[in-house]
């Protein structure tokens, strides 16, 4: 009995584990089992397209062509004019104790920049000192040479040595006299102390002196100041484009930190020496300064070549101004509208604006796009 009982036991086992063995077998063979959820695709988002509820709401332009000369724009910065700038030069060697001028300052000719502590000053007023004795020495000897000549005493060759020897006294003098003066300082009135005048009007645009520094007198250069009433633009104009500028072409200036504004100056200079890295040359234009340009502001320089192109335009009022990008709204398929980005250019007679990229004559655009983007925005 207990024999039996064995044997169905082990044939329940059996039985139990054929089982288990099939559904891992199943289990295996479905690779849907184990297989991820199908992703779903969401399709992306045209945030330039939009619909309206009542296009015919927004009046449309048609963009069209005008002929324009050809235009060349190129990228520079606001730099001195050489020629109007003067170095500030000390006559003395010696030691910085005031400065009383700083870089970018704008200083009056005539105005205190610089004193200096010198022993030039010492040295000038003792020679000045000498001469002047030397010279009372030989004006005393030559009314003593008179008298003795008017009584028949020496000779008149001695009489002119005399005379020779007083003129040349005067000379040390005079000499000895505009020295001092060169030095700032009164003769009759000497000061240990050298002070450095603006030779000229305008603005301090380098300095190469510190409180207590040494000065090595016309060797150095403590102060530079330019007349910025005009200034130079100097852009870099890429060698294949060199052709379309010429010595005397007008040019248009835009500065990036007034980019509303423009300002007209003339192609003074065409370098004669290419960059050999970038093969660029230098273009100078010059131009008078209205007061807002400062030295190394970045500009936009635009030249007018000689060839007529067609440039497409559009109402002034179709183009929207955003965060530095012009953008116009078109019409699209399904009662929508889409924004595209464009480069405008200058304005034109009737409200009428220039458009270099973006669109092509004969294209419709939202007349007002201003009124279209506040409905867009709510």
């Amino acid at each position: 009995m207990n024999q039996t009982g064995a044997i169905v036991g082990v044939g329940m086992l059996a039985v139990l584990s054929l089982l288990v063995l099939d559904g891992c077998s199943k289990a295996q063979a479905d690779p849907k089992a184990e297989a991820p959820p199908a992703a779903k695709v969401v399709p992306d988002v045209d945030l330039t397209l939009f619909s309206v509820d009542h296009l015919e709401q927004y009046p449309l332009a048609v963009a069209t062509e005008h002929p324009t000369t050809s235009e060349l724009v190129v990228t520079g910065t606001v730099s001195p004019d050489v020629s109007r700038a003067v170095p500030v030069v000390s006559m003395a060697t010696g030691r910085v104790t005031g400065i009383h001028a700083r870089l970018g300052d704008t200083v009056k000719a005539g105005q205190l920049l610089l004193s200096i502590r010198s022993d030039d000053v010492a040295g000038g007023f003792s020679d000045y000192r000498k001469a002047v004795r030397d010279e009372v020495l030989a004006r005393t000897q030559l009314d003593r040479a008179k008298d003795l000549y008017s009584h028949g005493a020496i000779a008149q060759a001695d009489l002119q040595v005399a005379e020779d020897t007083e003129d040349k006294a005067k000379i040390d003098v005079e000499t000895t006299e505009e020295h001092l003066r060169l030095l700032g300082n009164d003769p009759n009135n000497p000061k240990g102390e050298v002070e450095v005048f603006a030779p000229a009007s305008g603005v301090i645009t380098d300095q190469q002196v510190t409180n207590a520094a040494g000065v090595q007198g016309l060797g150095s250069t403590p102060f530079t100041i330019s007349d910025l009433s005009n200034i130079w633009v100097i852009c870099d104009v890429y060698e294949n484009d060199l052709a379309t500028v010429r010595l005397g072409d007008p040019a248009e200036i835009r500065l990036n930190a007034y980019p509303g504004q423009v300002f007209h100056g003339k192609v003074s200079n065409i370098g004669s020496v290419m960059d050999p890295q970038i093969r660029t040359a230098k273009v100078r234009i010059e131009l008078p300064n209205p007061g807002m340009m400062r030295l190394g502001m970045f500009v936009t320089a635009t030249f007018r070549g000689q060839s007529m192109e067609m440039h497409t335009e559009v109402p002034a009022s179709a183009v929207l101004h955003i965060h530095d990008r012009d953008y116009v709204y078109v019409p699209a398929p399904d009662n929508k509208l889409r924004r595209l980005e464009v480069v405008s250019g200058d304005n034109l007679p009737n409200n009428m604006v220039e458009v270099k990229s973006g669109i092509k004559s004969g294209q419709q655009v939202v007349s007002n796009a201003l009124v279209l983007e506040h409905t867009v925005d709510q």
